[in-house]
């Protein structure tokens, strides 16, 4: 089953200079841990709520000052839409991931794939169990 076909279409970008409050404000909204950054039309990182707790409330920055810039990682971890679900259940269980940014061949951002998507909509249901019981062996990071 490809990407596409199993991955979360509606997601939100945000700008490396939005600031951190207004970006959990968007999680909460979109009841997500998780954010795609982009900037000049291209994904340039991704910020989670965990991202935002551990390197900048914990370390005493400002929420309302700081920006995702402050919080965000900035190693790109993503798939292409048109791969297959199992590459992607691969990637997560290597890299010890929980969501993906996902791109098409133009590389603009058309989704985003999480462990829930592979696990609900994806039809192999050992490709499922694998990712989830190798990305649990790890701390979360993503």
């Amino acid at each position: 089953m490809k990407i596409r076909d199993i991955m979360t279409r509606d997601v939100e970008l945000v700008s490396p200079d939005t600031p951190l409050q207004e970006a959990a404000r968007l999680m909460r909204d979109a009841d997500t841990g998780f954010l795609p950054v982009g900037a000049d039309d291209r994904l340039v990182g991704t910020v989670t709520d965990r991202d935002i707790t551990v390197r900048c409330v914990a370390e005493g920055a400002d929420p309302a000052r700081a920006t995702v810039r402050d919080a965000m990682t900035d190693e790109l971890v993503y798939v292409f839409d048109d791969q297959d679900g199992a590459e992607a259940a691969q990637i997560m269980a290597d890299r010890h991931i929980r969501r993906l940014p996902v791109i098409n061949r133009d590389k603009r951002l058309v989704g985003v794939l999480s462990l829930g998507d592979v696990a609900a909509r994806s039809d192999d249901d050992d490709v499922a169990a694998l990712t989830q019981e190798e990305i649990a062996k790890a701390p979360p990071n993503n």
